[in-house]
């Protein structure tokens, strides 16, 4: 069952960032560029890369350690890489920034 959890405070964000945060249990990318924010696997599944560490160009969000990329909408990789990473749906709130992500199962 999907369940939206808060990330970040809702302010006035003036340049564009990249920035690793938990949400029930995941750890997720949090994106804002172009006046939008975007959250997506924070984990490159090329090399294991943090994507926090990347940046932005054209749409794509870029792995710092071999320079894949991926679409910031889609999370699909570039032509011939043959990969994606998943994306989740973001909330501007009042309240703050909340992104929508399934239950983990938690044994206790």
């Amino acid at each position: 069952m999907p369940e939206w959890i808060k990330v970040a405070e809702n302010m006035p964000v003036k340049e564009a960032s990249i920035r690793k945060v938990k949400a029930g249990g995941h750890n997720i990318c949090l994106v804002y560029v172009e006046e939008k924010f975007y959250a997506v696997s924070s984990k490159c599944p090329h090399a294991g890369g943090e994507l926090a560490g990347g940046w932005c160009k054209d749409g794509n969000l870029i792995c710092p350690i071999h320079r894949y990329q991926y679409s910031l909408e889609t999370g699909r990789g570039a032509a011939g890489q043959g990969d994606y990473i998943d994306t989740f749906p973001v909330e501007v709130r009042e309240d703050g920034v909340f992104v929508q992500v399934k239950k983990k199962w938690r044994l206790f």
